[in-house]
């Protein structure tokens, strides 16, 4: 536990004061210290209306809810409904990917841990009925792999529509109903949600979209995402909320009022390393357990998860040994910038942290052989092509096939970090707003392959 009181009046300040600083419009902060969780608001929900963020406020939290899906995963294992090594297809025999073999194999273990090889972006608008996840999968079937199952961490979002599906046949009820009898009201989280039509009755954040380093305009629609997103992307909720899971987690799967959500090994088991992550980067990781990102810091473990929903941008981090969880959830801007800001701060001063700099390259750049990189590297939607034009490292990032209207291609400049990291440049907000970390690494099976986004894409010339 910390040993240092949270002044409420001093972080608000300094809330406020990073927020406008990296143009945010709107965030709400949660942070759990000494047992209580101290809520924060500040800035506008909306620019346009000028309504102002209240710690009751709700956020897109993006990729947060793959934690909600793997904390519900980990629930029905505990209740003995699902082997966590057992193939996938034994339980939805719809399942069915490009590859015959990793459609028999691929475990419910590996979805949850992003091993399990499958592709990352497949986005199907399934409808607004209960039947969109079913839908989903179906159509889903022979969907491209980026590798091997089990040769590599590569982050699916896929995968995680296919976990929510596994819930929907184990429960009998959607993947929205299930999450709200078996996380949301257990654990007494009364502004969580899924469906925006629940959100209405709730101070709702607008995204907002922008160039950087300037306060971004309000979205052309608050929600772009498809009712089918949900189990990988989109649980709406107030900062103080995901806090109260969190708290879930810490307090070794029991809610504030004594209730057993999870089982202690579960728990447990959740944040135990499966994997390494090349790209320790993208996403602040260092490697990866069941659902949730795991990180390093020089000797202090944490975990946690980070989300982006078309605008909408939140961060969790959580340390054990601390018994500190912090929460910022934001509706557009310079959010990256801010999560660094403020969370170097908070858990440096409450749970003796020290987050890495920003990623950039060194003043001092190393000297690098960068021939062996140059190629083409592929996934599913993804051609990236790294070449050595007069001597300067590039790479050209295009969507093509069903992706090839997501964005203009991306032309990079290189910069070493080390032999096989790279800082990229010009890609602009797609990724981030400062430097975009490109990674050259080798998988178990031999295969050279390039990570960006945390996606691999195997060398094809």
């Amino acid at each position: 536990m910390s040993e240092k009181k949270f002044e409420l009046a001093r972080w608000q300040a300094r809330f406020d004061e990073l927020r406008a600083a990296h143009h945010v419009p709107g965030a709400a902060l949660a942070v759990l210290v000494d047992g209580e969780i101290h809520e924060l608001a500040s800035g506008v929900l909306h620019a346009g209306t000028g309504v102002e963020v209240t710690t009751d406020s709700v956020f897109q939290s993006g990729s947060i809810a793959k934690i909600y899906t793997s904390t519900l995963i980990m629930r029905l294992a505990d209740e003995g409904q699902l082997d966590l090594d057992a193939p996938v297809k034994e339980i939805l025999p719809e399942f069915e990917t490009a590859d015959e073999e990793a459609t028999r194999t691929i475990t419910t273990r590996q979805l949850l841990s992003h091993t399990s090889g499958l592709t990352c972006d497949f986005t199907y608008d399934a409808g607004r009925g209960d039947d969109c996840l079913e839908r989903y999968v179906e159509a889903a079937k022979g969907v491209a792999m980026d590798c091997g199952p089990g040769t590599a961490i590569s982050y699916s979002s896929l995968g995680y529509n296919v976990l929510g599906r596994i819930i929907e046949v184990l429960t009998g009820t959607t993947w929205d109903q299930a999450l709200k009898e078996r996380l949301f009201e257990p654990l007494g989280l009364e502004r969580s949600m899924t469906l925006p039509e629940e959100a209405l009755s709730y101070r709702v954040a607008m995204s907002h979209l922008g160039d950087p380093g300037q306060y971004p305009e309000p979205a052309p629609a608050w929600d772009l995402m498809p009712r089918s997103a949900g189990p990988y992307g989109r649980v709406i909720v107030s900062a103080g909320d995901v806090a109260r899971l969190a708290r879930m987690h810490l307090d070794g799967g029991t809610a504030a009022d004594g209730t057993r959500i999870l089982s202690a090994d579960a728990v447990e088991e959740m944040r135990r390393r499966v994997v390494d992550v090349p790209d320790k980067w993208t996403v602040s990781s260092d490697g990866w357990g069941l659902g949730w990102t795991l990180y390093d810091w020089d000797g202090v473990t944490g975990y946690g998860h980070d989300g982006a929903a078309i605008g909408q941008y939140g961060y969790l981090r959580v340390v054990p040994h601390a018994g500190v969880a912090v929460v910022l959830l934001t509706n557009g801007g310079g959010a990256r910038e801010l999560y660094g800001a403020l969370f170097r701060e908070l858990l440096g001063t409450f749970a003796d942290v020290r987050m890495p700099d920003a990623f950039e390259p060194p003043a001092q750049p190393p000297v690098v052989d960068f021939s062996r990189h140059v190629g083409r590297y592929e996934r599913a939607g993804v051609v990236i092509t790294v070449s050595e034009p007069d001597g300067a490292p590039h790479l050209v990032y295009e969507f093509v096939d069903g992706m090839k209207d997501f964005s203009p291609a991306l032309d990079v400049d290189l910069h070493p970090v080390t032999e096989s990291v790279y800082a990229g440049t010009g890609a602009g907000p797609s990724f981030s707003e400062g430097y975009m970390p490109v990674v050259f690494a080798t998988l178990s099976d031999g295969t050279e392959c390039c990570y960006v986004g945390m996606r691999v894409a195997p060398k094809v010339a």
